[in-house]
Order: structure tokens, then C-alpha cells, then sequence
């Protein structure tokens, strides 16, 4: 019978008041003004919480056109994160990605080239042949990285998604919505290595060769919006403009996803608008970083004894500007029935923030290695050493 775990209670004080726990609710209200008039679909989002600050059709179902890519390259940093591909490996063109249509970095069949130029091609110039060249290097074929990104979807809790294909050129049935999009960019940015390929305004593909290829960036905001720094634009004739963006201001990182603008003009004011009116009236201030030590965890019978819990994300408190540092606080609560073995990523408990006695936010707390049973042999050693230590 394992001993019961160890419950870590922590408080410290987070910005807030009173008057601002609705704004932590998961159901918020968004502002009432209309941010984003000319789109069709709407939303923008505090990365670290996923609260809403405004939202316009969040939940229509829409062709994304090509910022579809976005979960394309989630699936593309999972695997770098996994193993399974590396940056410096070759991924040779198959005739049929080199066919795509739409943007591309014009691949030739059975030309190769490099997992990071593939990225690169892929997140400044959304390369429709290097996505599908991606797909099939870690899939094998386009179908089955297509049925990778709904299961991802499904995992995620994306009521609005389906996927055909890989790059969101026009096909039947390949929709999904601007909530989605923020919740799958939101994903995307947790593996932070993203920014130095959708950040970049230019660069340069086979440099080397006798025929470079220049890049730039198809997401202009990220020259000209101080803070931006991401993430795919997206344009079909049935889509209309599209844009998932972030920016970062100090700890404050946002996400604006926008649908069915008219041009990319209106586009990009409106983002940019929604942008400025998040920084302008929001703050976000940290609970922990991600990587930081939060606790510990002792599980009796299991074959570590002792774990220390980290941050496998940044905590922290979307406030409004000007709040006092002082109504807030935050406890770790470890799941009481957790048992060996715990899965790496298995969730163990929760951060939980509070106003007062109001539950206003929790975050999953996860392991970020795995732990087996206790052998018998470590179980008789261990009692041992506190035979002799009681001695």
C-alpha cells in the first residue's frame, strides 16, 4: 500500500483584486467593442492562462487556408522534441509534394534537403511542397500525418477542427475555427524553439547552390509590430486572409487569431489592433517559470523515493493594469490515489490559483519522468537502512 503522497500547500501573492476574479473564470465575457470588424471569426487569448480577452464567431467552422500549418508544424516540433526526426536530417521530395500548388519554396522531385530548411521554408514562406515533404518523413505519406493531426485535434479537445490535408490548400470537409487555431498555436508555442524560424523576416534556402532561394517572411507584422514574433498567415480565395499571430511584451505574451479578412491591409490592422488593446489594458505576471523547481513529490514503494516537480510550462495570472500584488495566492495539490508507475506526462496534480476561498485557475501539473515500482531487493534496503538508522 503506497503511503499517502505528500500534499505541498504553497501561497504567495499574485497580482489581482476582488473586483477582477471574473476575469480568470473560464467562461469569460470578451470586451464589447468590436476589435476586429471586418473579420469573420475572431479571438485573442493570454498564452499562458488560454483566457479569452475577446472573441467575435470563435466557434464557426471556416477554411484556414494555409494556417492549417500550424498544427502541421506542432506535429513537426513533437517529433524534434520526441527523437524522432532531427534538425540535421535530410528529407528527400517526393514527386508528389514537389507538385503542391499555392506558396512554396519549388522543391524538385528527389531533391533533398535539411529538416531545418524545410521549417524555415515552411514557417516564413508556408511552403505548401515543404509541408507535405515534412508530412511524409515523419509519417510516411500525407495521409497518415493528416490522421496524426486529427487525432492531435481530438487529444487537444478541438470540437471545430478537420483536417484533409497538411497545408490547408481548398478541399471539402477541411475546416476549423479561430478558437482552434489559438488553442493549437497556443500548443505550438509551448515548444519555444518555433520563434527563431516564425520570427525571422528573412532568409535564405540553398544557399550554397548556384540558385539560392530568398525568404520572406509572409507575416509582415513580425517587422513592423514591436513584439510580434509569429506565427503562419493563411490565404485561399474560399478563406479569404487569415492570421494566427503572437507578440511579446516583458512576461506578457498574447495570441490573435483572425479569419476572412477582406486583404492583408485590414488584416494586419486588426490584428495589430487587437494587440494593442491587450497591452494596453492587460498584464501578465509569472507564478513560475517553466523548468523551475515547484516541489516534491515522495511516493513510498516506488523505485524513486523522492521526485522534485518542475514546470513543465509558464504559470502565471492574466491582471488587469494596475492591480494590487496582494489578493491572490497559489497551492500545489498532488492527486491523494496517485500510484507506481507514473508515466512520463502523466498528470500528478494541479497548481491551483485562488481569490480567496474562489477557485479561479488550475493548471495541470505533470511528471516530467517516468517512475517504476520498487524491486523487492530496493524495498529490503531500504528498510534496512532505517533499521539501522532507528539503531
Amino acid at each position: 500500500m503506497l503511503r499517502k503522497i505528500m500534499v505541498i500547500l504553497m501561497t504567495a501573492a499574485v497580482i489581482g483584486s476582488a473586483s477582477w476574479a471574473p476575469a480568470f473564470a473560464e467562461e469569460k465575457k470578451p470586451a464589447q467593442v468590436d476589435l476586429a470588424p471586418n473579420a469573420k471569426s475572431a479571438i485573442l487569448i493570454d498564452a499562458d492562462t488560454g483566457t479569452v480577452i475577446y472573441e467575435k464567431n470563435p466557434h464557426e467552422k471556416l477554411p484556414p487556408a494555409s494556417i492549417t500549418k500550424v498544427m502541421s508544424m506542432l506535429l513537426i516540433m513533437e517529433a524534434l522534441d520526441e527523437g524522432r526526426i532531427k534538425l540535421t536530417d535530410m528529407v528527400r521530395t517526393s514527386e508528389y509534394a514537389a507538385s503542391m500548388g499555392g506558396s512554396q519554396i519549388f522543391l524538385e522531385p528527389g531533391e533533398e534537403m535539411s529538416v531545418n530548411d524545410m521549417l524555415k521554408g515552411i514557417a516564413m514562406a508556408s511552403g505548401n511542397d515543404a509541408t507535405v515533404a515534412m508530412a511524409e518523413k515523419i509519417a510516411g505519406s500525407e495521409e497518415m500525418f493528416v490522421q496524426m493531426m486529427n487525432d492531435k485535434a481530438k487529444e487537444l479537445g478541438l470540437k471545430d477542427t478537420h483536417f484533409v490535408n497538411t497545408n490547408g490548400l481548398p478541399a471539402e470537409e477541411h475546416y476549423s475555427s479561430a478558437y482552434d487555431i489559438a488553442m493549437m498555436s497556443r500548443e505550438l508555442l509551448k515548444h519555444e524553439e518555433i520563434i527563431q524560424y516564425t520570427s525571422k523576416y528573412q532568409d535564405y534556402l540553398r544557399q550554397d547552390s548556384d540558385n539560392p532561394f530568398w525568404l520572406v517572411n509572409t507575416n509582415k507584422l513580425v517587422r513592423f509590430y514591436p513584439g510580434a514574433d509569429g506565427l503562419k498567415t493563411g490565404f485561399t480565395s474560399e478563406a479569404k486572409f487569415c492570421l494566427a499571430a503572437t507578440a511579446k511584451r516583458n512576461n506578457f505574451r498574447i495570441i490573435s487569431v483572425v479569419m476572412g479578412e477582406p486583404n492583408t491591409k485590414t488584416r494586419n490592422a486588426e490584428v495589430s489592433q487587437l494587440f494593442d488593446y491587450a497591452f494596453a489594458h492587460y498584464d501578465n505576471v509569472p507564478i513560475y517559470k517553466k523548468g523551475d523547481v515547484i516541489g516534491k513529490l515522495k511516493i513510498r514503494k516506488a523505485e524513486l523515493e523522492e521526485m522534485e516537480l518542475k514546470a513543465d510550462q509558464h504559470y502565471s495570472i492574466l491582471t488587469k493594469k494596475g492591480q494590487s500584488p496582494d489578493q491572490f495566492t497559489h497551492e500545489i495539490v498532488l492527486d491523494p490515489k496517485l500510484k507506481a508507475p507514473i508515466q512520463k506526462d502523466q498528470q500528478i496534480g494541479e497548481l491551483v490559483v485562488k481569490n480567496g476561498d474562489e477557485i479561479i485557475k488550475k493548471f495541470p501539473i505533470k511528471s516530467d519522468q517516468a517512475i517504476d515500482k520498487a524491486t523487492w531487493w530496493q524495498l529490503f534496503k531500504r528498510t534496512m537502512k532505517k533499521m539501522v538508522f532507528f539503531d
